[in-house]
């Protein structure tokens, strides 16, 4: 077990941790359509309410919050941990959303791309030209799911474009340099890599259906989360059910390094510090935000502050 300490608790399903360069957390409460700010001291301050299901958190060129909210989750409790499930009952659709950090007003950007609805908004990455790259996880219904993809839209509400259409994303993460979008496919158990030939593009693969260059693959009962980068370009990427924690791969080879947490929903993992080397990962089913060293520094994203 990675060695960590507890930061909260008592947190309604945590999810898209943002570190603060004055050691406050920012996070997600999906289950209560809630956006929590936690200070060093461990107090807690509600940023903002959208409601639905705040998912992925990223800070915008502007300072603001950007969010991918999935709609809205069913939940189940079992043996005292909280599972999120399919479409909540009052789902009515996924959307992007800008929050005023200062105010918590909330404004919605976008809910349909080239005419097709968003389905389950999941994670959140800016690149350095103030854009931004969000994955859509599709949403489960009783018969069916939706299907999401790669997205990228720009923070004025202006545009926003598919890149790849079909596979249903979570974590996303761009590389050191920005030519790469990596994306995780959770049932799949795959990383993606794909080459940014320009914002919202990335270059086309041989066959549509089989999108991007498989970076690594997971057998078993393990599904993907989210991820964020190393600042050497390793993907730390979110493992759940059989290997819960976070696993660090490098992004030519493929090689695995495992860091187990205590949750089978190790969701999240952020970088922060004045080193980089504070890393912070969402224990999202005992509700919790533990806190560790990490062996390496992470990638500092481009307007966190």
């Amino acid at each position: 077990m990675h060695a960590h300490e507890i930061m909260a608790e008592g947190l309604a399903f945590p999810e898209g941790p943002v570190v603060m360069d004055d050691g406050s957390v920012i996070i997600v409460e999906i289950a209560l359509g809630r956006i929590t700010r936690i200070l060093p001291d461990g107090r807690r301050l509600t940023i903002a309410e959208p409601g639905g299901g705040p998912n992925g958190l990223a800070i915008g060129p502007d300072g603001a919050l950007y969010v991918c909210n999935n709609g809205g989750f069913e939940w189940s409790e079992m043996d005292g941990l909280r599972i999120p499930g399919g479409a909540a009952a009052d789902y009515a659709g996924g959307r992007i959303e800008r929050v005023d950090i200062r105010t918590g007003t909330v404004d919605r950007l976008y809910d349909h791309v080239e005419g097709v609805p968003l389905s389950g908004p999941n994670d959140i990455v800016f690149d350095k030209a103030g854009g931004f790259w969000f994955t859509d996880l599709g949403k489960h219904h009783p018969h069916h799911t939706d299907h999401g993809g790669l997205f990228y839209g720009l923070p004025d509400g202006s545009r926003v474009v598919c890149a790849v259409r079909g596979p249903n994303f979570n974590g996303v993460g761009l590389s050191p340099d920005g030519q790469t979008v990596y994306a995780a496919t959770t049932y799949e158990r795959t990383i993606l890599a794909f080459a940014v030939t320009g914002p919202g593009q990335v270059e086309p693969s041989p066959l549509a259906a089989v999108p991007g260059r498989v970076v690594t693959s997971f057998p078993g009962h393990v599904l993907l989360d989210s991820l964020a980068i190393e600042a050497d370009g390793r993907i730390a990427q979110a493992t759940l059910v059989a290997r819960p924690g976070i696993c660090s791969v490098h992004p030519e080879t493929g090689a695995q390094e495992d860091f187990a947490f205590p949750d089978l929903l190790s969701t999240n993992i952020a970088f922060g510090g004045a080193d980089m080397m504070d890393a912070y990962v969402t224990l999202s089913t005992t509700g919790k935000l533990a806190r560790c060293r990490w062996p390496r520094p992470g990638l500092r994203l481009a307007y966190n502050r």
